[in-house]
């Protein structure tokens, strides 16, 4: 990376006047920006920039085009080109298409896989439709939300109750639609769980998984084909100078409309008009409040109780890290010694580091892994998958990486998570 930079620098395009744009599609850039942990690291999201989840010592990451290394300089910053990205290429795409960029595949594909494994495996598995996409609510496309349980069944298992007989693990992908690498670790696991070892711990905990969160995001994604479009959010509202959409992320009524969020409709942060305001994020929401007890009384500090069961894992990339509550501060829970400790036994088998977010990255509110634990006492975690760099890095790294580089350390840190979804505090 630091030999990337060099040459940068040789070729005069280090801190330097953006160029002025060229007809077609930009290229994006990844710019590194000094903004050490604390008032400075806050200061860079609240301005609404595209902050990565990722953090190199005392600096941040940013994604922008030709223009926004300007602007973080009129803003007090002093950013440096770290990669420049090929430019995304939209492109109408075939109904028939089921993947994308080397192997990704599309939403159609995954909503189709899980069909296909409830009916392969119907001891196993069994889809649940939980919601409807915002272009779906619209009449304009869109999608049904789709959820698959899988476990060995017996009486009460994947029913819509928290009284359900077994322990579930609650695992999803793409909320962030350009974090590709999270849809596919979510297909891999759904057949390594019903076609290998994985499937004898379905006899004593129940498994859900949504690999794909954000439909009408991933959608927008994968219509750039092998150079998919960089788009977070999901596909509610209009932008004049920026990408359309609410960061689901940055919606969830947990200390909702506080720190790294905007009021920015363009902004890759837009919290949304309101709490909860998005229909994915309320499906989301309403399907968990179904899976799992309410076991924590209401309080920043207060614990959820010890005979809580069940845990949720959000999957992004990148950066390497698992990551818990409190996003909003860095105030401890009250399960804090808990979930740092399963926190650390999935960091370990993957080479990721754990904390809070406050602690690694930055604060920022309004994500679902607080909501989750805040609303219902469940142990929830977020992993930001892959490295800031190399073929295998970042948003889309090569296809090939997923099987050989990605799986191994995810699958470890997933069956670690179905242990601990039975006694986590």
């Amino acid at each position: 990376m630091r030999t990337a930079l060099a040459l940068l620098a040789c070729l005069g395009l280090l801190l330097s006047p953006a160029p002025a744009p060229a007809e077609g599609p930009q290229a994006p850039y990844v710019l590194r920006v000094p903004a050490p942990l604390g008032d400075s690291a806050q200061r860079l999201l609240a301005s609404g920039y595209d902050v990565i989840e990722q953090r190199d010592g005392a600096d941040l990451f940013v994604v922008g085009d030709a223009h926004t290394a300007d602007k973080l300089r009129a803003d007090g910053f002093r950013p440096a080109i770290e990669t420049v990205m090929p430019p995304s290429q939209w492109a109408p795409r075939s109904l028939g298409d089921t993947t994308y960029n080397g192997g990704y595949r599309t939403v159609t594909a995954h909503i189709a896989h899980l069909d296909s494994v409830a009916a392969a495996h119907p001891d196993l598995a069994t889809v649940v439709d939980y919601g409807d996409s915002w272009r779906k609510t619209q009449g304009s496309g869109g999608y049904d939300l789709k959820a698959i349980c899988l476990t060995q069944k017996r009486a009460g298992d994947c029913a819509l109750t928290p009284t359900a007989p077994k322990p579930r693990l609650f695992v999803m992908g793409q909320l962030h639609a350009r974090e590709i690498t999270t849809g596919d670790m979510a297909w891999r696991f759904i057949d390594d769980l019903v076609g290998s070892d994985l499937t004898a711990l379905l006899s004593s905990v129940e498994v859900w998984v949504v690999p794909i969160a954000n439909p009408d995001g991933v959608e927008i994604v994968e219509s750039g084909g092998d150079s998919p479009v960089l788009h977070r959010k999901n596909a509610n509202g209009t932008c004049s100078s920026g990408q359309r959409g609410v960061d689901l992320n940055r919606n969830a009524g947990s200390h909702w409309g506080e720190v790294g969020t905007s009021t920015n409709k363009c902004s890759e942060v837009y919290r949304g008009p309101r709490p909860d305001s998005e229909v994915e994020t309320q499906a989301l929401q309403s399907l968990w409040r179904k899976l799992y007890r309410d076991t924590r009384a209401p309080g920043d500090t207060a614990a959820a109780a010890a005979d809580t069961t069940g845990a949720v894992i959000s999957m992004h990339s990148y950066g390497n890290y698992v990551l818990f509550p409190w996003g909003w501060s860095t105030q401890k829970t009250g399960n804090d010694a808990a979930l740092r400790r399963i926190a650390q036994d999935m960091a370990a088998l993957s080479g990721f580091r754990a904390g809070q977010p406050g602690e690694l990255l930055y604060n920022a509110s309004g994500a679902t892994d607080d909501w989750v634990y805040e609303d219902l006492g469940v142990p929830s975690f977020v992993w930001e998958i892959g490295a800031a760099s190399g073929t295998c890095g970042g948003f889309f790294p090569a296809y090939s990486c997923q099987q050989g580089v990605h799986w191994p350390k995810v699958r470890s840190m997933l069956v670690s998570a179905m242990k601990a979804a039975k006694k986590p505090y």
